[in-house]
């Protein structure tokens, strides 16, 4: 039978089946109230609570109540910041209890010859991951140290591709020996100085391969390290695969573009043009051009360049690994500057015997070829060349220098009759010739490798055996070639070849007890160390007389060559001792021999204690809500150094002279052997350093921090001094000398303001003070002594402007105090009697300020919403001081100063203002001593990051990031020259630091 409905039945029907599920739905529909609380009853405030595959969730409140809508059958997932997430099926009252992330609450921080659980530390150590928001450009190591450790000054060079740094912990604590930290990778130490064409040592190290840096900077914490870690230690832990994990590729890469951010204020052709005829008027010493040549466009470019680093990482079942490829293409804004970089890398940790038996090798290479570019002669080029003159000169006689514009003079000195005229070497030459006629390229490589086993006794699980065994194995060769048509070697050119060869040995064992008896912790590790560093090499040069066809100025290897080599020899131990798991207790043991002092001062013995107290676990802090961690730290203990530029100045070494210093016995001529200056009482530099911390946390670890004071007293400072003539074999050479200290306070912290389903803000922010003193010179007893001591300036005959004295800091400025008109102008070679006699000489100078800075700052800010990220850093640096060396060599305004040995120079507007003649001593003011104090944002970056593209039923998807980056886009300062952060305090014509815009990808598959 058919039936049917009618227009209002089917309506009626509609809607009876749309009630039917609906009802259903309602059924299946609940809302989910809960609490979520951490292991001990605490609340927890701002946990994420997520319905799990959907964007529907909310945060806990103050209480750690929270509310949402699900459906039945759904699973939540609650996370917070340092505990384990949890999943747990919806139900309409949910008690969700957060348990403590061990990987984060117990995490493991390396320290010296072991590991210690990051809340365990007693001493002063800082652990951090590389930011991968916020890292900005990252050419080498230390770029991801800048601004993000309290305590640490991290200061680049200057803008040369693939440039090295200087790197201070806490102050320097020498004055000629090294202060530079020591630099453990991968649980070798590893020589700072770097290859020929390698700026330092961290440079063979991809910043992509790093999983952790751990810095070391009490005495207590660096101690167990002795003669090597008087200046601190940076430990680098490299990124390793998982056991049973399948294969992971990563890539990342970027394209970035840089070009000059500011650049120096020199006069323009015309403005020089009607300059010089204000000077000179009818009276013109020469004849001007017709040229309005920019010589700095000369020289400087907009540079790309690119990076790419690929990895795989995984894990058989007992076989851990990783393998990684890096390069590196990285063009100077300066012309004709290029560094490239390719590294290698490879990991792996297989274990044995149900993991008693555990064994790690790693391997780096590291391939660097590098294009220098003559910055220091370009860049005084363009400063001082004549801004009438053209790039190419309109005449037969420019031939001489490749048809580019020189200063000439006439000669008659070479073989070829037709080079009637050749550079005028005591003016201006062309800066851009400079760069093209010379050729200066290194190629290096470097390869470092250890092997460790670590073996748990089956019969006694308690107690370990460490070994070790690594090395370096590192060579470099550099080739400069100077044209003949070249300003510099006119006429005969010049080919120089420099080789170094380099091998360091490392070997370690040490044995490791761990016992845990009721609240008793007990840890006793004890081990010998020994390590060998070679280094050797030479150079040979020659011009070559074309016309002639024979070769110029000789220097050959056999007259060139050097090899050296030092030894360290050392026993350690270590206790810790926790009791209740709230008294910590550490002492260390070291003892150093080094070959660098007689066998009487060869030993050196440096012990450390370190006492730690968790205030937090005491009852009357147990429950107080708000604060989840409180820490208190004490410290003392001692350092050596040894690292001096000499590895035998304790006893003569013989040196023969070259072909240029022969003695003749009638007509035949014979090299001599003289003895180099020595010193047989030298012995170990030693710094002893206190501490007091206190480690902090608030609301469950979303405001954590620590403070730090410290004092470090360093005795037997190595210094090279003057000695009297006759006395021994140089004027010069190493003596224990006195004392200086540093003290100062640390301050860091990392907060979270706000942190919502879909947004979060992170900040972290680091202070640093820091004072320096020299306390003692021995060298002698007058109050005017002083040890002079920095690089020379622009102005004079090797005239330096720094000084080391009792009372001021280390590398103080040493000059005059300058005397001043009624309208504040500084009136030329004119200063202040400060002593009173009637007479302006060396007597009337003073110690005036220094270029280490008063005060550090470091903050970084990364915001995320949703899948973008949005961050940038600062640093910030207060009573830095900057010898003004660029205005000092630009000084003279008057006619002597725009023309001198046939040609003219360029100055500066500021010159001009200034209104000095090049009188006297004028260069020895500190007028030319400037507040170098600045502001400088590192970076910006905007990321977004995705996953799950090409996802299919068979592939899971690639994740990955892309983002852009402004490096160094700006920085606030005072400091009228190009750049106020210079590291030696004297300012002369840096290759200026770049502007750069970066495109980067992370990608993995």
């Amino acid at each position: 039978m058919k039936v049917v409905l009618k227009k209002s039945s089917k309506f009626l029907l509609l809607w009876v089946v749309g009630m039917l599920i609906a009802v259903q739905t309602f059924a299946q529909s609940l809302t989910v109230q809960g609490v979520v609380k951490d292991n001990t009853g605490e609340a927890v405030i701002g946990a994420n609570v997520v319905v799990k595959g959907t964007t529907n969730g909310t945060i806990t409140d103050f209480d750690g109540n929270f509310q949402l809508q699900a459906q039945k059958g759904d699973i939540i997932v609650v996370s917070f910041i340092g505990y384990q997430s949890q999943e747990l099926p919806a139900a309409a009252n949910m008690n969700v209890i957060l348990k403590d992330d061990s990987e984060i609450l117990d995490e493991v921080v390396v320290i010296g010859y072991g590991s210690v659980k990051k809340d365990d530390a007693t001493g002063s150590v800082t652990a951090i991951k590389p930011d991968e928001l916020s890292k900005g450009i990252t050419t080498n190591a230390q770029d991801m140290l800048t601004g993000k450790v309290a305590g640490v000054s991290v200061i680049s060079n200057d803008g040369t591709p693939g440039g090295g740094a200087q790197i201070r912990i806490r102050g320097g604590s020498s004055l000629n020996a090294s202060n530079d930290p020591l630099i453990v990778i991968d649980g070798l130490a590893i020589d700072n100085e770097g290859i020929k064409g390698m700026s330092n040592g961290l440079s063979m190290v991809n910043p992509e391969d790093i999983e952790t840096f751990t810095v070391l900077k009490d005495a207590s914490a660096t101690a167990i390290y002795g003669s090597r870690a008087s200046n601190g230690v940076i430990i680098i832990t490299t990124k390793k695969g998982k056991s049973g994990q399948a294969p992971k590729i990563s890539y990342s890469g970027s394209v970035s573009v840089s070009t000059t951010q500011k650049r120096y204020d020199v006069l323009d052709g015309d403005e020089y043009r009607a300059y010089a005829q204000q000077i000179f008027g009818d009276n013109m010493p020469g004849t001007l051009g017709t040229a309005n040549t920019d010589w700095q466009d000369q020289i400087f470019r907009t540079a790309v360049s690119t990076d790419h680093h690929v990895s795989i990482n995984g894990g058989f079942k007992n076989l851990p690994y990783r393998v990684s490829l890096g390069y590196s293409d990285n063009n100077g804004i300066i012309k004709t500057s290029n560094f490239q970089r390719f590294t290698a890398s490879v990991n792996l940790a297989p274990s044995f015997f149900d993991d008693h038996l555990k064994v790690n090798v790693n391997a780096k290479y590291m391939n660097g070829k590098n294009r220098y570019a003559d910055s220091g002669a370009a860049i005084g080029g363009a400063l001082s060349m004549d801004p009438t003159r053209p790039v190419y000169g309109d005449s037969d006689i420019f031939d001489v220098f490749g048809g580019f514009y020189q200063n000439y003079q006439a000669t008659s000195g070479f073989s070829d009759p037709n080079w009637n005229y050749t550079a005028n070497k005591n003016t201006p030459q062309n800066p851009l010739a400079a760069l093209e006629q010379k050729d200066d390229r290194s190629n290096s490589n470097d390869f470092v490798g250890n092997i460790e086993v670590d073996y748990k006794f089956h019969f006694l699980p308690d107690l370990r055996l460490h070994a070790s065994i690594g090395g370096e194995y590192a060579e470099g060769v550099q080739t400069t070639i100077y044209s003949p048509y070249s300003f510099a070697n006119n006429y005969y050119g010049d080919t120089k070849r420099d080789v170094q060869y380099k091998y360091n040995l490392s070997y370690n064992i040490y044995a490791q007890y761990i016992k845990n008896i009721n609240d008793h912790m007990i840890d006793i590790m004890a081990g010998g160390e020994e390590q060998h560093f070679h280094n050797n090499g030479y150079w040979t040069s020659q011009g070559w007389d074309s016309y002639a066809n024979i070769a110029y100025n000789i220097k050959t290897a056999a007259e060139n060559a050097y090899a050296t080599r030092n030894t360290l020899v050392s026993y350690f131990g270590r206790l810790n001792y926790a009791w209740k798991n709230r008294y910590l207790f550490t002492f260390t043991m070291r003892w150093d021999a080094s070959s660098r002092f007689a066998e009487d001062n060869r030993w050196g013995t440096f012990p450390s204690l370190a006492l730690g107290w968790k205030l937090k676990e005491e009852n009357f802090l147990k429950d107080v809500d708000f604060l989840s961690d409180l820490k208190l730290r004490l410290g003392w203990g001692i350092t050596g150094q040894q690292d001096v530029d000499t590895d035998f100045g304790y006893m003569p070494l013989y040196v023969t002279s070259d072909n240029s210093a022969l003695y003749p016995f009638g007509d035949t001529y014979y090299s001599s052997t003289r003895p180099s200056a020595y010193n047989t009482k030298l012995k170990w530099e030693q710094t002893t350093t206190y501490n007091a911390g206190l480690d902090f946390g608030f609301l469950n670890g979303r405001i954590a921090g620590n403070i730090d004071g410290y004092y470090r007293d360093t005795n037997d400072l190595l210094n090279q001094v003057k000695i009297p003539v006759g006395t021994n074999f140089n004027a010069q050479m190493y003596q224990n000398i006195g004392s200086l200290e540093n003290y100062g306070v640390e301050f860091s912290i990392n907060a979270k303001p706000i942190v919502t389903k879909d947004f979060m803000w992170d900040l972290t922010y680091n202070f640093t003070w820091n004072h320096n003193e020299i306390t003692e010179l021995t060298g002698g007893n007058d109050a005017d002594y002083y040890v002079e001591t920095g690089n020379s300036i622009a102005a004079g005959n090797n005239t330096k402007v720094q000084a080391n004295k009792v009372g001021y800091p280390a590398n103080s400025f040493y000059v005059y105090q300058q005397v001043y008109d009624e309208n504040g102008k500084p009136i030329e070679n004119t200063y202040v009697d400060r002593n009173g006699d009637g007479i302006i000489n060396a007597s009337d100078k003073y110690m005036y300020k220094k270029p280490a800075a008063d005060f550090l700052m470091g903050l970084t800010s990364k915001m995320t919403y949703k899948a973008w990220d949005f961050s940038f850093s600062l640093r910030a640096s207060l009573n830095n001081y900057v010898y003004y060396d660029f205005l000092v060599g630009k000084a003279n305004s008057s006619s002597s100063g725009l023309f001198s040995n046939t040609a003219f120079s360029n100055i500066t507007p500021e010159s001009i203002e200034l209104g000095f003649a090049g009188q006297g001593e004028y260069y020895m003011s500190d007028y030319f001593v400037r507040n170098a104090s600045f502001l400088r944002c590192d970076n910006i970056t905007l990321g977004y990051s995705f996953k799950d593209l090409l996802k299919s039923s068979s592939y899971k998807g690639i994740g990955g990031r892309i983002y852009a980056t402004c490096q160094n886009p700006f920085i606030i300062t005072k400091y009228p020259g190009l750049d106020p952060e210079v590291q030696s305090g004297i300012d002369s014509n840096p290759y200026p630091r770049a502007l750069t815009f970066l495109l980067g990808v992370s990608l993995q598959f």
